[in-house]
């Protein structure tokens, strides 16, 4: 192993705080994160993880090699939701489901989201579901009743030490349905029973369908194993749905843990605000791909760090579409260039193993794109045309060839023509009265701005650089 995979250090939600990653089995990383369930369009909110997940899942790839890292992020096609929507609209469920998967898989796709190596179905799932609930039932972990099956909460004395919540908080927040058939209020449905009308599974209880958590300790059993290396999802399912996937897993594994390394990005709000249907500020991806590229909507989202809230601005959207240009425009100057062979620099990488710090890591980028500006020399270019292709294929970013960015992107719409030509103008002033180091600042500003300027015998000419 490298002195970079030993020093990657992620936070564990589990046990608060930082630790170096050292996978189980270096030659096999697992990692699975709680993908949509698809009955509508992706908001923003949902393509946070999305984001997150897919940049950690380059990084692993980068540090251990694409052949080793079993990246599963699952598709739940199976819910409530989703049978409403059917019924309303008089399809099949799979008429909905695999529509909006698509649509997910697309919107995904143009924020720069590398498909992952596997997308298991909750549907295609049930036989391990099946087996999981017996194996629980057996070894007294649940039990059946009036044709559900349910997850029997004190029996495993655990059960809270992921999201730190002591009994009342856990039923108060679980919004658990009060059934005279449960043992507890605080149990939760593993299995349920289907209607005539409903889509439904035949099993030992009867028909019927799972209930959402055990779909996902079911898939990752299927597909990753017992115990996988890192889980990851938003915060907002730590609580009750990854508490309830760690009870159901260890208990049904003997006591072995579901993850070592539990990972969840924060929420996303809107203009400082929670974003919720009753406000109406829902934003989703379908449309904010209508205002914006993909690769500016992915710049948004890692500007912050993924552990903290992100608050989402139209004017954030906007200022990333900038960045971007500033980006693509370094790489423009060095169209001619061809790239050495070279590795992203050290201190871009060294921010993203700390905990996937992708603001210190932009800093970095952006640093590296005053640096091309300035190169002089065919060597230096090529160097620096190298560390930041191959910085941004880690992250995810400056991946198209610049002209199709700013041919799409519609780029240097932000750049204030007349106040350039006001400054170049400042800047032939000064250098007639010899103030060279006024002409030097205004050069300076000028470059900061992103703007390149060439002195000729026609006068100064200028570009976005």
């Amino acid at each position: 192993m490298s002195a970079e995979t030993a020093s990657l250090k992620l936070y564990n939600t589990l046990t608060r705080r930082k630790e170096p990653f050292t996978p189980q089995d270096p030659e096999r990383i697992t990692m699975y994160v709680c993908g949509p369930t698809v009955y509508n369009f992706a908001h923003i909110g949902n393509a946070r993880p999305a984001v997150v997940f897919d940049l950690l899942a380059r990084l692993l790839r980068h540090l251990y090699g694409a052949e080793h890292v079993v990246y599963a992020r699952n598709i739940t096609d199976i819910e409530d939701k989703i049978i409403k929507a059917a019924q309303d609209e008089g399809v099949p469920i799979s008429a909905i489901t695999e529509k909006y998967a698509a649509i997910y898989r697309e919107d995904m796709g143009s924020l720069g989201v590398l498909p992952p190596d596997i997308e298991p179905l909750a549907t295609e799932t049930t036989e391990t579901m099946i087996s999981l609930m017996e194996r629980l039932i057996a070894s007294g972990h649940a039990y059946e009743a009036e044709g559900h099956v349910l997850f029997d909460v004190p029996s495993f004395g655990d059960y809270g030490a992921l999201s730190r919540r002591d009994q009342d908080e856990m039923e108060a927040g679980a919004r658990v349905e009060v059934a005279p058939y449960k043992k507890n209020a605080s149990d939760f449905v593993l299995w349920k029973p289907s209607s005539a009308e409903q889509p439904g599974w035949e099993s030992p209880w009867g028909r019927g369908r799972p209930g959402w958590h055990i779909e996902c300790s079911a898939m990752i059993e299927k597909h990753l194993g017992e115990t996988i290396d890192i889980h990851g999802g938003g915060i907002d399912l730590q609580f009750p749905h990854h508490e309830n996937e760690v009870a159901q897993s260890t208990c049904a594994h003997g006591g072995k843990a579901l993850a070592r390394f539990w990972m969840h990005n924060g929420f996303v709000n809107i203009e400082k605000e929670k974003m919720s249907k009753s406000l109406g500020n829902v934003l989703l991806v379908h449309d904010l791909l209508k205002e914006a590229p993909g690769e500016a909507i992915r710049l948004a989202l890692l500007n912050g760090h993924y552990r903290q809230p992100l608050d989402w601005t139209g004017e954030g959207l906007k200022q990333a579409k900038r960045m971007l240009d500033r980006l693509y425009g370094a790489l423009r100057t060095l169209a001619d260039v061809e790239a050495a062979p070279g590795e992203m620099p050290e201190a871009f990488l060294e921010a993203l193993l700390d905990d996937l710090n992708t603001p210190k890591a932009l800093a970095e980028l952006f640093a590296l794109a005053k640096k091309a500006n300035q190169a002089e020399g065919q060597a230096e270019k090529a160097e620096v045309k190298a560390q930041l292709l191959a910085a941004g294929k880690v992250i995810g970013l400056l991946q198209q060839d610049p002209a199709a960015w700013f041919e799409q992107a519609g780029g240097d719409t932000h750049i204030e023509a007349a106040e350039v030509e006001r400054l170049i103008a400042a800047r032939l002033e000064a250098r007639k009265a010899k103030d060279f180091a006024e002409a030097d600042r205004i050069r300076d500003a000028l470059t900061e701005m992103g703007i390149a300027i060439e002195d000729g015998p026609d006068g100064t000419k200028w570009r976005v650089a």
